[in-house]
């Protein structure tokens, strides 16, 4: 695959700004939207903690993850090499399994409508399982 092929990553001045908001509200019982994705590296086993935003969906055995800068979002490839990662959100932790990386087209169906129009825009989606 080319580097035309991949969809550019957040500007990196931008992202060092908003991690550490992204940080402390993620995972917050009070702060819904957001949460913390647990997981390791598919090459070096390192733990990480991602601050990520949650998709509200139809189903709710269904967490739905935007992914704005595309499927070859690293920490999205080392859930799905994982089968599924834990997830800190709304105060607690959840068990997650089945992840998938699908395109828009697929993972618009599964979003609250209010919601559909964000998916659509983004090139892809992880779609997991609460187990």
């Amino acid at each position: 695959m080319s580097s035309a092929d991949r969809t550019p990553g957040p500007p990196r001045a931008a992202q060092r700004a908003f991690e550490p908001v992204a940080k402390a509200l993620a995972g917050r019982r009070w702060f819904p939207l957001w949460a913390v994705v647990h997981h390791r590296g598919r090459k070096s086993g390192t733990a990480f903690e991602t601050p990520i935003a949650i998709v509200p969906t139809t189903d709710p055995a269904t967490v739905l993850i935007g992914l704005p800068w595309g499927a070859h979002t690293n920490w999205a490839r080392n859930v799905v090499a994982a089968g599924g990662a834990v997830l800190t959100w709304r105060g607690r932790d959840v068990t997650t399994t089945d992840a998938r990386i699908v395109e828009c087209d697929e993972a618009a169906p599964l979003a609250r409508p209010f919601f559909r129009f964000v998916v659509r825009r983004m090139p892809a989606a992880l779609v997991l399982r609460r187990s």
